[in-house]
């Protein structure tokens, strides 16, 4: 039984992580590590077929191996965050209200991201 809800909640994770490809604001490596742990627990080939996807495994293979992201890839997904966050509370969002909680969500993945995620140099 556990299982199967760690089936369905990891495939709610890669769904929310490959939204998270499209929605500003949402993350992506969060639910995909969220997915491929929920997988190693429950499901021995949906984590296999997530991590070695072209696209989504990379950066949990890296992750996993190394248990930290490269600095590369920290400043890569900030700037992509705030091009993002910038974007859509200039161009998308006309409530004051939601233009500072996206702005404040966005500076707490940026501590998280710079200074919570370990680093390691490639």
């Amino acid at each position: 039984m556990i299982k199967s809800i760690y089936i369905i909640l990891g495939c709610l994770s890669v769904f929310l992580g490959v939204l998270g490809m499209i929605i500003p604001g949402l993350p992506t490596t969060p639910f995909l590590l969220l997915a491929a742990w929920f997988f190693l627990r429950s499901n021995n080939k949906l984590h296999k077929l997530l991590i070695n996807n072209n696209i989504l495994g990379n950066y949990i293979r890296k992750y996993e191996n190394n248990k930290a992201i490269s600095i590369r890839t920290k400043i890569y997904s900030i700037a992509i965050m705030w091009i993002m966050i910038s974007l859509s509370t200039i161009f998308l969002i006309e409530s004051n209200f939601i233009k500072v909680i996206v702005l404040i969500v966005g500076l707490i993945g940026t501590v998280v991201m710079g200074f919570v995620i370990k680093t390691f140099k490639e």
